[in-house]
Formats: structure tokens, sequence, C-alpha cells
């Protein structure tokens, strides 16, 4: 009876009175408490059941614990969508015809958004998708800060400033747990950059670490409540980052009080007794040695398989370390697969693809939008002429679309966030439905990366062309002089050494020789848009020359749509910069700096690579050396016009412990109906240790019909004050003098409050 019992539980079709309950191990009675229910599974499992649970028994499977009625714990890429399911030991696919997904937009995108509630939404409707394809761990999402823009996996992470990625990561991952599924954050920490990913040892102060690389995290984890945590590959201190004694014991486990499971990215295991004791709880992998050689089926040659098993049947360890691993495990296990509570997937529905091009219309970013006559050099100006955003079709009756990236899919490729999307609708596409496929023309103009396929998954129409470059140029200018407007669409892509996993970008300039299209564009057609798509800044030598310029993002599934909102119209522009753009690699910190890509060790397998920078990254770097980026930290332009007036702070002085609220009124002046983001920096006037400039603490997203105004509060507590001390390894509120700068991107300040804190 006892055994029908926990079927039916398990499969949810039974409610379990008192009466029932008392039939029940307490493990399975839900009226229990949780930790008491993990004691009760934990001393009815065997050693072989506790060794199995902690690591892979597939590419991204671990074993349940049949006997006792737990299924196996399901991880899956990404942080965007849900990877295809491959093989059970190989990477190519499984050739299913079920597993297609909505793609939704890149993390850069969503970040762009500034809007915690969309972060929210968008890990809501993941969760569905996952929940329906028996997901219980979704590998994502990424917050690795942004240190340089050659970071071949920026694209995956929430940009460069530790508050902005901190705002948006805890709703996401607060959603995507709302439905039972896990959110596996990653990469812990301080995996900035992929060439030679698994040899880099991070040398970084601990100041830099607490203020700039660990705050996401820790608001992931204390805020967010996340399940899960991935290790990265990288080396911290001589130790891999998948079983990192200081990362890993000491700060997420101990300090911040972390009771989800760590879990190693792929390969990231490299010692069997480094992985016990340093705060590993699962691995995974794909070989015996997790990555580069073994035999098919050899999960139990793990580090954490028979290795850790012979160690304590030896009676060289006992099972402490491995009681710890397995009660994290099963506190994943009852928060997901052996939860009853959680909601009904959903796979590919029509409000998930509203929600991705809701985040693809707010991410998209107006970098320009001058008229065609006007020089460009003052982004922010009004110039009397009429802007070329957005495309009046009354004024442009032939449009002219040129650039490869227009009808490549780019939900295909660039590492483990590539999906097998139900349906992507291409730029060139999105655009020919709002506009009129009559009007809408298009030519090549250059050949980049032809590939349209990855692990199994081909789609997309066929990118062959052996035309050499003269030819597609001369084609392109050709019909632009008969045009009456030219949208380029171009940027990077998913290649490898470009937007992709595994490899860094070789150079910051545009590749396949972009920059003489544009210019050859430029010279014929004044009315020129370039959209540029890509998760990475690139250099734009013709940006004072080119009027209207749009940072495209990849948008996923609806990414034409997206974008021909955005440029219709139908849409105002409200996306803003989640990072610094600069005008040369030469003034990016890490590059200044020569840090960058780090140096390699006297025949040893290491690269140490120095933060030299310290904390001063992104736009902390540009505010010290002075430098003027091509656009800044939190810009982005909108068709509507707004004014800030009547700043205000509720005190001028406050105490430890307090609070200080900043008010601001917020009008839409302009015609259009559009959102501002109001952004409050803290600069600290006089301190003992060097600060930044200014530094991000607070922002708000508000939404405003045209002459409609609204007051929006901004608050600031002691921690937004303070600086991580690494003399006496704790944070510091210094007493003194202090500026709130409230703006609407790092340089575009409208107001200055000084106020003062209190001993």
């Amino acid at each position: 009876m006892k055994k029908y019992l926990q079927i039916a539980l398990f499969m949810g079709c039974l409610t379990v009175t008192p009466a029932a309950a008392q039939q029940l191990p307490v493990y399975l009675d839900t009226s229990k408490p949780m930790e008491q229910r993990i004691d009760d599974a934990l001393r009815r499992m065997t050693l072989d059941e506790k060794i199995a649970v902690i690591h892979a028994q597939s590419k991204f499977s671990s074993p349940g614990v049949k006997r006792l009625g737990f299924p196996d714990v399901w991880t899956d890429d990404g942080p965007n969508g849900v990877r295809p399911d491959v093989l059970w030991d190989e990477w190519e696919q499984a050739g299913q015809t079920n597993d297609s997904c909505v793609a939704f937009p890149a993390l850069t995108c969503l970040a762009a958004t500034w809007n915690p509630d969309l972060a929210r939404q968008y890990g809501e409707s993941l969760g569905e998708e996952a929940l329906y394809r028996n997901k219980n761990v979704m590998l994502g999402p990424g917050v690795n800060i942004n240190r340089t823009p050659l970071n071949g996996r920026n694209f995956e992470y929430m940009g460069e400033d530790p508050w902005l990625a901190s705002r948006m990561v805890v709703p996401y991952v607060q959603g995507l747990q709302s439905k039972g599924v896990a959110a596996c954050v990653k990469h812990f920490a301080l995996n900035n950059d992929e060439e030679y990913r698994n040899e880099v040892n991070v040398v970084v102060s601990d100041r830099a670490l607490r203020e700039i690389y660990l705050p996401s995290f820790e608001a992931a984890v204390k805020e967010g409540k996340a399940w899960a945590i991935m290790g990265a590959y990288n080396l911290y201190k001589n130790q891999h980052n998948c079983h990192n004694d200081i990362l890993l014991n000491q700060i997420l486990k101990k300090e911040w009080g972390f009771d989800g499971v760590v879990i190693s990215d792929w390969g990231g295991t490299h010692n069997t007794v480094e992985a016990i004791m340093n705060g590993l709880d699962m691995e995974f992998g794909s070989w015996t040695n997790g990555l580069s050689w073994g035999y098919s089926n050899a999960y139990d040659s793990y580090y954490m398989a028979e290795p850790y098993k012979k160690l304590i049947t030896e009676g060289k360890l006992t099972t402490k370390e491995l009681d710890e691993k397995v009660r994290r495990v099963l506190r994943l296990m009852l928060r997901t697969t052996m939860n009853r509570q959680r909601p009904y997937g959903f796979l590919c529905s029509e409000a998930h693809y509203d929600v991705a091009r809701l985040v693809g219309g707010e991410g998209i970013v107006l970098l320009k939008n001058d008229s065609p006559s006007a020089s460009g050099k003052k982004r922010r100006a009004s110039s009397a002429a009429a802007p070329l955003l957005p495309l009046d079709t009354t004024r442009f009756k032939n449009i002219l679309v040129v650039g490869e990236n227009a009808i490549k899919m780019m939900t295909v490729g660039g590492g483990s966030s590539s999906l097998k999307a139900q349906h992507e609708v291409l730029p060139l596409d999105g655009l020919r439905q709002r506009f009129g496929a009559d009007r809408v023309d298009y030519v090549r103009g250059y050949v980049g990366d032809t590939v349209q396929s990855y692990n199994g998954v081909t789609v997309g129409r066929s990118l062959y062309d052996l035309r050499t470059a003269d030819v597609l140029i001369s084609e392109a200018v050709e019909k632009a002089r008969q045009a009456d407007c030219v949208i380029f669409i171009g940027g990077l892509n998913k290649a490898d050494y470009q937007d992709c996993e595994g490899h860094d970008r070789k150079e910051y300039g545009l590749p396949y020789g972009q920059d003489a299209v544009i210019e050859a564009l430029l010279a014929v057609n004044k009315n020129l848009v370039v959209v540029n798509i890509s998760g990475n800044a690139v250099a734009m030598p013709w940006a004072t020359r080119v009027p209207a310029i749009v940072q495209g993002w990849f948008v996923g599934s609806e990414a034409g749509h997206a974008l021909a909102d955005v440029l219709s119209g139908d849409v105002n522009p409200s996306g803003r910069l989640p990072f610094t753009w600069y005008s040369r690699l030469e003034d990016v910190g890490a590059h200044a700096t020569g840090s960058y890509p780090g140096t390699w060790r006297q025949n040893e397998k290491i690269i140490d690579e120095e933060y030299k920078e310290d904390i001063f990254v992104g736009y902390r770097w540009a505010d010290m050396k002075k430098v003027k980026p091509l656009f800044a930290f939190g810009h982005g332009l909108s068709y509507t016009t707004f004014e800030m007036t009547n700043v205000e702070a509720d005190k001028k002085e406050l105490r430890a412990g307090e609070e200080i609220t900043f008010t601001v009124s917020v009008k839409n002046t302009g015609t259009r109906a559009g959102a501002e983001t109001i952004q409050l920096y803290v600069a600290d006037k006089k301190s003992s240790l060097p600060r930044p400039v200014k530094e991000l603490k607070a922002f708000q997203k508000v939404y405003l019909q045209p002459g409609e105004s609204r007051n929006v509060t901004l608050t600031l507590n002691q921690r937004s004050l303070s600086y991580y001390d690494d003399r006496q390894q704790e944070w510091v509120a210094e007493p003194g003098d202090f500026e709130a700068r409230i703006g609407v991107a790092a340089d575009h300040i409208v107001s200055k409050v000084p106020f003062r804190l209190l001993p």
C-alpha cells in the first residue's frame, strides 16, 4: 500500500489527507518542514545512492533515488531559451520534433530595458517553457561583468555595472523559480573572458572582487533566493572556481548563507579531494574527466563518483562532507522534481512570444537620431530638420535593406545558448511585413559567416554566396542611389571569435569589411540607418556622419518584429546601454592597463590575468581618466522628449541605518508616449580610499503620455554609500559629504543634490 501511495503522490494524482500522511515516509509528507523531510530521506539512502545523486548520469541529467521515489534531475541550457534535447551521451541533437522553443532576447537586451518588471516576466515565461519540457534546473542567468568588449560571451550577461545587473537578476530568478524550476546563476565568479578560460587565474583585489564582480551573485542568492549556482572554468587564487574554498565555502555558503547546490560547469572539475572539501555539490561534464577524454557512459569515473566512494570505503574520509552535499541535492529535489505545487508548463505560447517581442522592443537602443543634414556630433541636441527615425512612409516609399544580418538567423550558434526556435522572424522579413514587401528591397552588401547550423540544428535560408566584396558593394551602391532610405543591418554574429562561447573577439572593429560597405552607402545616400546586431560594442569610425544608429542586440524569435516596431515608431525606443561604448579599444581599462589577456606562467599551463584597472570598470574608468566614450553607459534616445525638474531630497543629513529619498518630477514634453529612465549616481566627495567619480545606486523607468508628469522616487541606504575596505575586510560607509547626481546617462547628469552622512 505504501508503495502505491508513493507512486500516486509522485504522479500528482493524490491529495494527501492527515490520515494518509501517517502511512507515508516523512520525506513524502508535504505537511512536514522541508529540513525534517530531508533528514528522513538522507537516513534512508545507501552510500551508492548518495554518491549517485552528486554527479551526472548523462550530458544533462543526474539520477534521482528510484527506490525512494525521487525522479532524476534534468538540467538544461540556457539563459534565453530551453536548449533542444541532445543524445544521452553525445552533444548532437536527439532528433526530437517537440523540443522547439521560444527564443527570448539575449540578456544584454534584457538588461538594456532597465526594467525589473520585464525581467520577472522573462523568468516566468522561461520557467513555463522549461516545465513543459521537464527541465528542473535552467543553467542561467549569467551575471558576469562586461570588463572587455572582446569577451565572446558578453551577450549572455547583464552589462558592466553591478547595481544594474543586481536589480535585473533578482526578479529573473524569482520569476523562474516561481514555476518550480531552479535558476542556476553563472559563472561564479570572475569569468570575464573566454579565451583560455580553463587556464586563466584571475588576480584581483578583494575590493574589486566585492564591489564589482560579486554583488550581482550576492543579490541573486540573498534576495532572489537562487536554488543553484554554477562554478566558473577559470581559477582564483590558484584554485579552480568549481572547487574554490574562498568563493564557495567562505563567501557563498558561510557568509551569504546559500542553501542551494553548487553545480560544476561542464568539465570544470579537476580534483577529487578539492571538489569534496571546497564546496562543489554536483559534478557535470561530458567525458571521463568531464571534458576532453574518456569513454562513453563513463560518469561513474567522474571525480565525485567512484573515486569519492573509494576514499570513503577505504576509511580515508567519512561521509560528513558527502551528507552535506546530498542534503543540498535533496533540498533541490524537494523544491523542483518533488514539488507537487508546481504549475503547468506551456511551450511556444502566444504569451511567451509577446514577452519576447516586448523585451526586444524595450531593449533595442536608439543610439543616435539626427536629420541627414546634421553633423550628428551633439547626440542629444535637437536640430531644425526632422530626425531620420522613425521612418515616415509618406517620405520614404522606397527602402533598401543592406547587410547579411538582415537574413541571418541568430538563435543558432554561439555555444551553449544555441536554440532550436520554433520560429525566428528575421529583420528583413519583419521590415517587409511592416512596410510592405513591394517597398522594401534587399541586397547582401557583404558575405560573412554562412553557417546556419549548430549541434545538428539546421535552419534558415541559404547564405552561400561566392561574389567578391567589390561586386557586392557595387550592387549595394547602385541600388542605394535609387532608394529613398537605406537600412544597413550588420554587426557581429554567433560564429567563433565573435559573440560566441569558447573564444573572444580578435578585434574591436566590425568584421567582413562592413565599414567599407557603410562608407560606400553613405557616399550615395545620406538617409542611412545603421542597425548593429551584437551583444558587444564595436568600433564605429563613421558614427559622426551616419544620421541614425540603432543597437539591435540578439533579440531571438521576435527579432524582426521588434526591430520593425522601433524603426517604424510603433514602439517608442526606451532601451538604455548596460555598458560603456568606447570609441577605441585602447580606451577600455582592461586594455589600457595591458592586463588583458594576461601572461602565461613559465613552464606552466596557467595564465595570470591581473585586473589592474581594479574597481574602475566601464564608466568608472571613463570618468576617472576623463575618456569621452562614443556612447555612455545608460545612454539611449527616444522619439519624444522629457524634462526633469524639482529634484528634492527628504533630508540633508542622515545617520547610519537611515535612508534618504530623492524625488524628481518627470514630464513628457513631446508628442509621443514614451519612457525615460531616471538614473541616480552617488559621488563621495572625500574618502579614505580612492573611489569612482560616481556610481549607479538607483534607477527607475517611468512611462508617460504626451504632456503627462509624474514624480519618481529614488532611495539610498547605508550600503549605497559604502565601499569595501580590504584592509578591514568589511563594508564601510564613511561619514562625510556626498552628492546625488541624477540624470539619464552617465554623461548626462541633470541635477546634483548634496547631502551628508553623519557619524
